[in-house]
């Protein structure tokens, strides 16, 4: 039996993506810069995609950008948003669990003069609204909040970030790395008070190396991919239009019967975490309940090397991972479960289950009853 629990890493397409795919690929392959009625036609899949996910988040298509995927778009909202606005300020505020692809680009922007503050969370990684506001200073030009963490799965308060932001700053931008949670949770940009939004195919069980941030509209920005114009000078470069009608119908899908699948998937979850913790010297990490993705399980194994474990998972057709994939060929100790003070043992011994709507109770059994054999197996032959 096969159980793949790697899907914050990515998903299986959606048949239905790749036969979008397919036609854009195969039929109708023109380029959308050109005039002619191919061009035309190319285009038109753009503006497809736009419309299915700006209905999905009720923005308008004007406010959508399409990317080359999360990491883009992440660099897209901060170093565009950082070089726009920089008169006003140079002071940057995001937390201490970030991704890379938040963490580097604000690293590189320190190294232009940019000033950055790294919020500390508590143990379930939640943000402490008291520190930000404390924090939130008249040069502050930007807040990014990752909305949910891609390795322990703690969903931060979007919101009440958003409010205390606006109103402790009004001219203070709000951008939100919503690559793991889109599709799993509903999320709302001008309800919820975002500015900018980051988000990525791949994890919605569309294609890789295309994604997507969303600019409220008169948000000063500035390109960082210069070159003939395209999507209104704000990102240059002939347009994935494969990729992009693939994202549309993945969006589409993703927020179809959405809450029965939720409902379903945290169902599902719950019942992993349940069994995980029955399991000898296991510990679970992030937040519980509803206060947690539907999607992910951060579970350490105390006694086991994460990736001896990882690969002996692998042997019986059991995929999952030690962290972020994104970071799989630059291995270190993971910051977030530094930040949510994991013990100095447990951190090379943590490994990430991430379930997807086709996930099934089956499958977790037949995880569970695996580890329930590898565990004392592996901890008999530990270094000590």
């Amino acid at each position: 039996m096969e159980a793949y629990f790697d899907n914050s890493a990515t998903t299986r397409c959606h048949p239905q993506v790749v036969e979008k795919m397919q036609q854009a690929l195969l039929t109708d392959y023109g380029n959308p810069s050109s005039l002619h009625n191919r061009g035309v036609v190319a285009e038109g899949y753009i503006k497809t995609a736009a419309a299915q996910i700006a209905k999905t988040l009720k923005v308008a298509e004007k406010e959508l950008i399409f990317t080359s995927g999360g990491t883009e778009s992440n660099n897209l909202a901060l170093i565009g948003c950082a070089l726009a606005n920089q008169r006003a300020g140079k002071h940057i505020i995001t937390t201490a669990i970030e991704h890379a692809s938040v963490y580097e680009p604000l690293l590189f922007l320190e190294q232009q003069g940019f000033e950055i503050t790294f919020l500390p969370v508590d143990h379930t990684g939640k943000l402490s609204l008291e520190h930000l506001k404390d924090a939130i200073r008249p040069d502050t030009i930007l807040v990014s909040v990752m909305h949910v963490n891609n390795e322990i799965g703690t969903i931060q308060p979007i919101e009440q970030v958003a409010k205390m932001v606006h109103e402790t700053n009004p001219k203070t931008l709000f951008h939100v790395d919503a690559i793991q949670s889109y599709g799993k949770l509903r999320i709302l940009p001008k309800k919820m008070g975002i500015d900018l939004l980051s988000v990525s195919g791949h994890k919605i069980h569309g294609p890789k190396g295309i994604g997507f941030l969303y600019v409220k509209e008169k948000t000063k920005i500035k390109p960082i991919i210069y070159g003939g114009g395209q999507q209104k000078n704000m990102r240059s470069g002939t347009e994935n239009v494969a990729g992009i009608a693939g994202l549309g119908v993945a969006a589409e899908c993703a927020y179809s019967d959405f809450e029965q699948k939720i409902d379903k998937l945290y169902e599902l979850r719950e019942y992993l975490a349940d069994g995980m913790r029955l399991l000898p010297d296991t510990t679970i990490n992030g937040a519980d309940g509803r206060d947690g993705a539907p999607h992910i399980v951060s579970v350490s194994f105390a006694g086991i090397r994460a990736e001896v474990l990882l690969h002996a998972l692998e042997e019986k057709e059991i995929y999952v991972s030690t962290g972020s994939a994104c970071s799989s060929n630059h291995p270190a100790i993971s910051g977030t479960l530094k930040a949510i003070g994991v013990k100095p043992e447990l951190l090379d011994a943590t490994v990430r289950f991430s379930l997807c709507y086709e996930s099934t109770r089956e499958e977790a059994d037949y995880v569970l009853g695996v580890l329930a054999e590898l565990l004392p197996q592996l901890r008999r032959f530990r270094r000590f």
